[in-house]
């Protein structure tokens, strides 16, 4: 604890300041109201906008299973890790730690966790559209800092993969960052926004301060700087979850410019970094009660950075011609130091225990295209594209090359369009096609392992209907099939035999896994159900995921077994997930409520065995009062997850449940207007408890408050 009481202190005056500057709280007009608090709410989820499966369309109309996290959402929970984001979202979770951020990765209809290499490609991750990726043994795969985010879509499904990238068998995860215009209101040029929290349960402070400024009709900018502290945290026996402790800076640099004929054409650069410091942490980020002492403690330091320049030009008048071209970089890299098992450091296995470097550095080229072809009864689209992308992985040590994390660079060239063909506002067709061509290159060093270059060709094709069958009912429905290539990981990880093991060779034979994917499913909708204005909306998704050459680690054998060296990675028979998804929100002037379901199944279709990354079957409920004339709004959340039994005893649990309680205040007019005030209590009655996904035991009681004040 005393690691962190500098950098505490430095915490402890930002909020002193941030907090004087709320008292201070001069005379604000109703112009400083942002565009979130004007918005009631947010509470009608399958009421926003989806962006990212084609042309803009509310969640309740789009095909496919599809959600989206708020800027209310992220104010209201303040999430720190990849569980707490998606609390209230069906067939998502986080999945490896409990509560280290460094220490999770995504999980969507039981696909993807932190322990199986490469298990992430199965996810397409992307911030301002650049593609994000990490995997390294024992470690998460996002470090982003929440705070610079106004909005995360999931969508959930191979059918995304048309335009995000062949390989998207459980899905794809966007997060924006914020804009300038998020705190503009109109008539305001410039905001001045200071934020302060706190969270009891490793007595974690938090500041932040934007400042977004609007120059001319074409032109704004905003600058963001966070900075969060936390010790370690408790479950709820009271014990201490190790390592859960962390020091976080953040910062976001954001600008558009518009310019041309009707401000057609815009040009917008966002860059941001995340910067977490983790001193004498444990080695095993992912969790684990076996692991964390084996592997013991370091200094870990994790730097996330994004780069994207954007280019826009909807060519006013010209319906063949909406071009939107994407330049973007990143860089995700992990360092970690002072090993206290660091005298065990030496080549081969025991590389896990030295001071080493690792990184994932993109850049990829975005180009697309929407022509609108419409005629008639018909309002027709199709977006076409082309994307260039070149990934640089570096996975060094003291000890030199590691042999299971192999570096080298990974290029991807992607060609896809999309259709979206809508007759009378009723019937809605998107089919979709795309073709990646993809080349791994493996360094020196793997090749003196008897590594090879290696070409393969994904494709993905889907189609996707949509039905109206009067304005209250309508059904969906998809088909769509995926080819993930094989990583750098899984085609040349090896390993050196061991006293009792034989050796692992590059896996040089293996085949891209396939995927065959069907959704079905029906929406309800209707406005004026109880009162004037309400509205009560309610969306259920089947699927069933057939996967076929499923790579998995190869079983090793003893020595003195006869068998000689194995493959490090295979691809087994088949697997099938299946399983269906309920959404529904209710949102009125006073009241409004909100529910999910999961339940996903699974089976490896050669041993009969659930698989490993199962989630169990999770129902979230959330129940809320507003009282407009005081601007508050106020709630109860219960998360319940069953008992699961999956193929291994570390990612099955026994079934639980979890209350949250939540008010927020958000005056618009007077003294106070431009205020905003979050309480909350996760956990309410501090439950002790494990996720069946997480190795850990998950947080105990939490409360919250955060304030935030715009000028």
């Amino acid at each position: 604890m005393t690691a962190f009481s500098p950098i505490r202190a430095k915490g402890r005056l930002m909020l002193s300041a941030a907090l004087a500057v709320l008292a201070a709280a001069p005379h604000a007009q109703a112009q400083q109201t942002t565009p979130a608090q004007q918005s009631g709410g947010g509470f009608a989820l399958l009421g926003r906008i989806v962006l990212g499966a084609g042309s803009p369309k509310v969640a309740i109309d789009t095909p496919q299973a599809v959600s989206t996290v708020e800027q209310e959402d992220l104010d209201r929970d303040r999430p720190q890790t990849l569980s707490d984001l998606f609390k209230t979202v069906p067939g998502v979770s986080g999945a490896g730690a409990s509560a280290r951020p460094a220490g999770q990765a995504f999980n969507i209809r039981g696909i993807g966790n932190t322990e199986q290499t490469a298990s992430e490609a199965r996810i397409i991750v992307t911030v301002d559209g650049a593609p994000k990726f990490f995997e390294q043994y024992r470690m998460g795969s996002f470090f982003g800092d929440f705070e610079l985010f106004k909005r995360v879509e999931v969508l959930r499904g191979p059918a995304s993969s048309t335009l995000y990238g062949s390989g998207a068998l459980g899905g794809v995860v966007a997060f924006t960052t914020k804009d300038a215009s998020d705190f503009l209101t109109d008539g305001q040029d410039r905001v001045l926004r200071f934020k302060a929290d706190y969270a009891s349960n490793g007595d974690a402070y938090g500041a932040g301060v934007i400042w977004a400024q609007r120059y001319s009709d074409q032109f704004e900018t905003l600058a963001a700087l966070n900075y969060g502290t936390r010790g370690e945290v408790d479950d709820g026996a009271g014990v201490a979850i190790a390592g859960t402790g962390f020091d976080r800076w953040s910062g976001l640099l954001k600008g558009k410019y518009s310019f041309g004929a009707n401000a057609d054409q815009s040009l917008t650069l966002s860059m941001s970094r995340t910067d977490g410091d983790l001193p004498n942490s444990v080695v095993a980020q992912s969790g684990g009660a076996i692991f964390i002492p084996s592997f013991g403690n370091a200094d870990i330091r994790t730097i996330d950075d994004t780069a994207t320049l954007q280019y826009r030009h909807e060519f006013a008048g010209n319906p063949w011609l909406d071009l939107t071209a994407t330049l973007s970089y990143t860089d995700t890299a992990v360092t970690k130091r002072n090993f206290t098992f660091g005298m065990m450091c030496a080549p081969g296995q025991m590389q896990v225990l030295c001071d080493g470097d690792f990184s994932y550095r993109t850049t990829s080229l975005k180009i697309e295209n929407t022509s609108d072809l419409s005629m008639g009864a018909w309002d027709n689209s199709v977006i076409v594209g082309l994307q260039v992308q070149n990934q640089q992985r570096i996975a060094t040590s003291s000890a030199g090359p590691m042999e299971f994390h192999p570096e080298g660079r990974d290029r991807k060239i992607g060609l896809y369009a999309q259709g979206e063909f809508v007759y009378d506002d009723r019937l809605t067709i998107i089919p979709g096609l795309r073709v990646d061509f993809g080349r791994l290159r493996p360094s020196d060093a793997v090749i003196a392992q008897g590594g090879v270059a290696s070409d393969e060709t994904a494709v993905s094709p889907k189609l996707a209907l949509h039905y109206k069958i009067n304005d209250d009912w309508a059904v969906f429905g998809s088909i769509a099939r995926t080819e993930r290539m094989p990583t750098l990981d899984e085609l040349y990880s090896s390993g050196a035999p061991t006293a009792t093991l034989v050796g692992r060779t590059p896996s040089l034979n293996l085949l891209p896994e396939k995927a065959n994917s069907v959704e079905l499913g029906f929406a309800w909708q209707r406005d004026n159900l109880f009162s004037d204005g309400d509205s009560l909306q309610v969306k259920v998704t089947g699927f069933h995921n057939d996967v076929q050459d499923l790579i998995a680690t190869t079983p090793r054998p003893t020595v003195g077994s006869g068998a000689g060296p194995v493959p490090y990675y295979s691809n087994i028979n088949r697997a099938r997930l299946w399983g269906a998804e309920l959404e529904a929100s209710y949102d009125a002037e006073r009241w409004f409520a909100q529910a999910a379901w999961s339940k996903v199944k699974t089976k490896d279709k050669t041993t009969g065995i659930v698989l490993t990354d199962t989630p169990a079957e999770t129902v979230a409920l959330t129940l809320g009062a507003k009282i407009p004339a005081h601007d508050l709004s106020m709630g109860w959340r219960m998360n319940w997850a069953d008992a699961i039994k999956t193929g291994s005893a570390t990612t099955s649990a026994s079934s639980w449940h979890t209350h949250d309680v939540f008010v927020t205040w958000k005056p618009s007019t007077g003294r106070f207007g431009g205020t905003e005030v979050q309480f909350g209590v996760d956990n309410l009655f501090d439950r002790d408890y494990r996720q069946n996904l997480a190795l850990d035991k998950a947080p105990g009681r939490t409360v919250k408050l955060a304030l935030a004040r715009s000028f």
